[in-house]
């Protein structure tokens, strides 16, 4: 039994430590988000040529606010075309992009058998296109549930154009609505980490993850890789791991949002982390070896590396809770707990870096980005959103690693909240 227990304090030990080199690592990163100002570009005339994809499977409910959206860009029309990719519609949504005179792409699986998904209507759409790399500079992302800034393509041009054309840019990721606990923890997280991850990655010459929609990637890179390869149940998380491997560069812009619907509802919630968490585990089981590599042939920076290592394994953050709760109902069936053990200046550090990452930069966040003021109310919201959403996300997590494997199961996020919906924040 001595034995176990060392083996299990062994474990334990290893398990905080890496939690530990976590938060200390996302704690620095933070202080760079806290200078004002973000605009680190100088603008330019509009040059750049835009391919914008909206995948919608069955989004009759939302597909007319992004059209309306996309055909009143402040851009020259001449320089951007947008395509709805109808992806095995059964509803209305082909129908009503066709009255609205938008372009549309059609996509039908080949047999019951056939995956489905984003990433496979994307692939088909692109495929379909076949000169886009002559005809375009940037293919850009939006979801069909989302509503874009009409200077979108203005700020992404001049930051494409002023930063040397990086591969990826990806633009603030904001939120439609954020009535209710579930929607709340969304608004929240979002919140902070655009400013406090995103925006200080990029401030220290890092790359920025890429959030699923609002993102532009160059023609040429998409060109390199072969058309559209990224093909998980993550396809953004799989293309910002195959870009930074390869050296190339995801930027951050600050300056121009795209606001997307989050779920309301914690059963919704929970399949979309699921599938999220799904792709995710796949993506990184899958990198380990091209990561590793990477470090030891210098591929990439050591800094960018370590950016990486802890972005890709912070997933094992959810799994370590689990996996301390179980020793700690061990340490109690056998009588090994001591209470001594967990000392009280332990806990009053637990307890202000919890403050700090969920409550602390989401207010200065919220102040500086959207110039909103926190209530008490608000706070004691947060603590409770979080406190009920860290539980489905510890649920989440535990599932979506033991279905990593299942890439060609895309479970649909329901939307309809439009422009008209009260519940829209803008």
């Amino acid at each position: 039994m001595q034995i176990l227990r060392v083996l299990f304090e062994i474990i334990a030990f290893m398990m905080n430590a890496f939690m530990l080199a976590l938060l200390s690592y996302q704690l620095v990163l933070s202080i760079f988000g806290f200078r004002k100002g973000s605009k680190d570009y100088s603008d330019y005339p509009p040059e750049a040529r835009f391919l914008i994809l909206v995948p919608a499977h069955n989004e009759e409910k939302v597909i007319r606010d992004i059209i309306e959206n996309l055909q009143n860009m402040s851009y020259p029309k001449e320089l951007y075309d947008f395509y709805i990719i109808a992806d095995n519609c059964t509803d209305s949504t082909e129908s009503i992009a066709v009255e609205m005179n938008a372009n549309v792409i059609v996509t039908i699986k080949e047999n019951e058998k056939s995956p489905t998904g984003k990433p496979i209507a994307i692939k088909k759409a692109l495929e379909t296109i076949t000169n886009y790399k002559e005809l375009y500079d940037l293919v850009m992302l939006f979801d069909a549930d989302n509503l874009v800034d009409k200077n979108m393509l203005t700020e992404v041009n001049s930051q494409y154009l002023d930063k040397g054309k990086p591969e990826i840019i990806q633009s603030y990721l904001g939120v439609k609505n954020n009535n209710g606990l579930v929607a709340w923890f969304y608004y929240t997280c979002f919140t902070a980490a655009n400013r406090f991850t995103q925006l200080s990655r990029t401030r220290r010459g890092l790359n920025c993850g890429i959030g699923g929609t609002g993102y532009a990637v160059s023609t040429s890179y998409l060109h390199e890789r072969g058309g559209w390869t990224a093909m998980s149940l993550t396809e953004d998380f799989e293309l910002q791991i195959d870009a930074s491997l390869s050296g190339k560069r995801i930027l951050w812009n600050h300056n121009v949002r795209v606001y997307d619907e989050k779920p309301t509802s914690y059963k919704v919630s929970l399949h979309q982390r699921i599938r999220w968490a799904q792709g995710q585990w796949f993506v990184v089981l899958k990198n380990t070896s091209k990561l590793v590599r990477a470090i030891r042939t210098k591929t990439i920076p050591v800094r960018e590396a370590l950016s990486l290592f802890m972005y890709m394994y912070g997933l094992f953050a959810n799994v370590f809770v689990v996996f301390q709760l179980l020793l700690g109902l061990v340490y109690l069936l056998t009588g090994w707990y001591d209470s001594s053990s967990q000392p009280w200046y332990l806990t009053t550090i637990q307890i202000c870096v919890f403050l700090y990452s969920f409550i602390v930069l989401f207010c200065i966040a919220e102040y500086l980005d959207n110039k909103q003021s926190i209530s008490f109310r608000s706070v004691t919201k947060i603590v409770i959103s979080v406190i009920t959403n860290f539980f489905l996300a510890l649920i989440a997590q535990i599932t979506g690693l033991l279905l990593h494997r299942r890439q060609n199961e895309w479970v649909k996020t329901e939307h309809y909240i439009t422009k008209n919906n009260p519940a829209i924040h803008l």
